[in-house]
């Protein structure tokens, strides 16, 4: 794979460290990134998906805390890049949602495409379909799973 920045979506990096639909196709492309990029929203979004699945009787409390505590491993070791996020990508996500009324953008969503365009992202890893939509439209080399 090209040395091209990646900004992986929370969506798609969950399937990471869950077993779900999809989860071998990420995990095999993610494995094959140079560099992949996350931003601080995606720690507190990682902290609610593994929280959720907890109270859905999908994950028992000690298997999430194991699965939270190998994300943080993840970036603390370099395996994800981190970029936070500044005010300036607040401005952005706001005028994306503006721009785009036809791609019904969620805040977050909005913000990881501001992170990911700032970055000067060639591509952009997701499991939603709004955000695949959002990113297409903006340039984005998108990579479903």
């Amino acid at each position: 794979m090209s040395s091209d920045i990646v900004y992986l979506d929370t969506s798609a990096l969950a399937k990471w460290y869950l077993n779900e639909p999809g989860s071998d196709a990420f995990v095999a492309y993610l494995k094959a990134v140079d560099v992949g990029i996350i931003s601080s929203v995606t720690r507190v979004e990682m902290r609610s998906l593994l929280e959720r699945r907890r109270r859905m009787a999908e994950l028992d409390p000690a298997l999430e805390a194991r699965l939270f505590a190998a994300f943080l491993r993840d970036f603390a070791n370099g395996d994800l890049s981190l970029y936070p996020v500044d005010d300036a990508r607040y401005e952005v996500a706001l005028q994306l949602i503006g721009t785009y009324p036809h791609h019904p953008l969620r805040t977050l969503d909005a913000l990881h495409l501001g992170v990911a365009q700032h970055l000067g992202a060639a591509c952009l890893a997701t499991a939603d379909a709004v955000m695949a939509d959002a990113a297409r439209a903006l340039g984005f080399d998108v990579k479903r799973f």
